[in-house]
């Protein structure tokens, strides 16, 4: 063996080794325990200045922000007036995720429980119409059936809730959190392992996040290079779309920080491999997936572009190879750089962005143009994952750009025995050449899309809390990233000078954690277990009670 391919298999001894660190009981036997112990609650004296600082939007605090969300159920458990709207809360979720056999029968107990008058659990708050329509649906198994009462129980809640929780112990507490979330973060937090690959700016390294034993990728753009290429606008756009989106089915952001020579993005870690890889790689004389498995996959994409639209923000570069496989085998969407944000206002874009075989023809015919555009890559995406080529391109053709464009604009799909009639019609409406007459994005979500017939097995609730069994898993002892020696070098970038302007946009990059992977992070670990410690019989713990001074001698003083 020589020297490169020993470091490639020393490389990944090391990288597999972290890797086992994926739940978060074995996350924590991989920590650093200098690092964990800087991980450490304030005394509420000293952050109590972040009590007029922090954002307090209900939506945001005690719905997205997974600690704010936690603490704020606490609260409700806590509180006799909100205990009834609280554990609705929580028997809503779980009817969202239960299985269609368990569904009927966990929706009959909260009817019984919270939409009956004579309960001693009714609540009054839910509208006589929202109460109706749940009683005579609830046997039709409907994943959206509590839809129009979460969002009246929502409503209620931020009216008559909000102010209690703000004047409780649970918000000092999330007070606290944020002060911590709030510490900067540098290189000095993360162990790098291998190499995974290399983009236009620099390296994709597998990283550790040494407190908590999460492991990351960590994308590192070189300043100089950076500078020297012009990337600086695309750079920003990308971190700034990677920052604003959380879903389970995009690759998210969680830290931006620089060090000496690279800005410095640490992203969720997708260990499986691309569906490229997957469907001519892994069994080459049978390339492609099944339908089962194409279907999942498409569910799961759906589910990231959904986000992403709501966020007003258009992908333009869905193909096989931006879709990326965790350990589990679940699917993100990945690569945000050709990305664009429509502002408010407008609802249209123009520019020509993506991939030959995968535009949309109102793209390539250069005109306005918006989510629809990603509905047909979609079509064009599942249509290989059935027939292990392109709808307009057949693998290893060599053929113009121009030729490929003209086969999007005027000519009909041709299909294979292996598309069931299901699996053509979905085709057909992702691919229809009207972006009028598309599937896709209608009335801010994708209902109409996801009650397709082909995705009649596909439980939406379970399969969006992550909770959907995965047709392939990765195998957990195999690397599915080139050998280091294959990924190459950069050369050296020469005769660039970094000035006072450069500084000013690499410190205004840095921006440090962003909240709800941090957050996520602190909970799959454990550590926010481990911090959010009360005192007995529901006192004040130390940390939260005004009056507590710790002793010099290890002692305590009351003052």
């Amino acid at each position: 063996m020589d020297i490169g391919g020993l470091e490639t298999v020393v490389a990944n001894s090391a990288y597999v080794s972290a890797r086992g660190s994926v739940d978060g009981a074995a996350a924590a036997s991989m920590r650093d325990k200098k690092m964990r112990a800087r991980l450490k609650l304030p005394h509420i004296r000293d952050c109590e200045h972040m009590k007029a600082t922090v954002d307090t939007t209900f939506d945001s605090m005690c719905v997205k922000q997974p600690i704010g969300k936690r603490l704020f159920q606490h609260f409700l458990e806590s509180d006799v007036t909100h205990k009834n709207a609280g554990e609705l809360w929580r028997d809503m979720e779980d009817y969202t995720v239960c299985q269609e056999k368990d569904r009927v029968q966990k929706a009959q107990k909260i009817v019984n429980k919270y939409y009956e008058s004579a309960s001693k659990n009714f609540c009054s708050f839910l509208e006589e119409k929202a109460v109706t329509r749940v009683k005579e649906d609830f046997k039709n198994v409907r994943g959206d059936l509590f839809k129009e009462s979460e969002q009246q129980l929502l409503k209620h809640l931020e009216k008559m809730a909000t102010e209690g929780f703000k004047n409780s112990m649970y918000f000092l507490r999330y007070v606290q959190f944020k002060w911590l979330e709030s510490q900067p973060s540098d290189e000095e937090w993360f162990m790098d392992f291998r190499v995974l690959g290399k983009g236009g700016f620099g390296e994709v390294y597998a990283c550790q996040a040494k407190a908590t034993g999460k492991m990351y990728a960590n994308k590192k753009l070189e300043k100089k290079r950076l500078k020297k290429r012009k990337g600086y606008e695309g750079a920003i756009v990308e971190k700034r779309i990677l920052a604003k989106v959380h879903s389970r089915f995009i690759v998210t952001l969680a830290y931006a920080f620089q060090t000496k020579t690279d800005l410095c993005l640490v992203m969720t870690i997708m260990n499986g491999g691309d569906l490229r890889f997957h469907m001519y790689n892994v069994d080459e004389k049978n390339p492609g997936f099944n339908e089962k498995r194409a279907c999942f996959y498409t569910a799961q994409i759906i589910c990231g572009l959904e986000h992403l639209h709501q966020h007003r923000i258009i992908y333009r570069d869905l193909k096989p190879e931006n879709v990326l496989l965790d350990d589990a085998g679940h699917v993100r969407l990945s690569d945000l750089g050709l990305a664009v944000e429509l502002p408010p206002g407008k609802d249209k874009t123009t520019g020509y962005a993506g991939t030959p075989g995968f535009m949309a023809p109102e793209l390539l015919q250069k005109k306005e143009y918006d989510y629809t555009v990603d509905y047909f890559t979609l079509g064009v995406t599942l249509y290989e994952m059935i027939a292990a080529k392109g709808p307009f391109r057949v693998r290893g053709e060599k053929v113009e750009n121009e030729e490929v464009s003209r086969r999007i604009l005027n000519d009909p799909v041709a299909y294979t025995p292996n598309f069931t009639k299901e699996c053509k019609d979905i085709c057909e409406g992702l691919m229809e050449k009207d972006p009028a007459k598309r599937l896709g994005f209608k009335n801010n979500d994708c209902t109409d899309l996801k009650n397709q017939p082909f995705f009649k097995d596909i439980n939406w609730g379970r399969l969006e809390a992550g909770m959907l069994p995965p047709p392939f898993v990765p195998d957990p002892k195999m690397v599915y990233a080139k050998d280091i020696d294959d990924v190459g070098a950069f050369s050296t970038i020469k005769g660039v000078v970094l000035d006072n302007k450069d500084t000013e946009f690499y410190n205004d990059f840095a921006s440090g954690n962003v909240p709800i992977p941090w957050q996520e992070e602190m909970v799959e670990t454990g550590v926010f277990g481990e911090l959010n410690i009360w005192g007995e019989g529901g006192k004040l713990p130390n940390d939260l009670d005004p009056n507590f001074v710790e002793a010099k001698g290890g002692g305590c003083v009351l003052l």
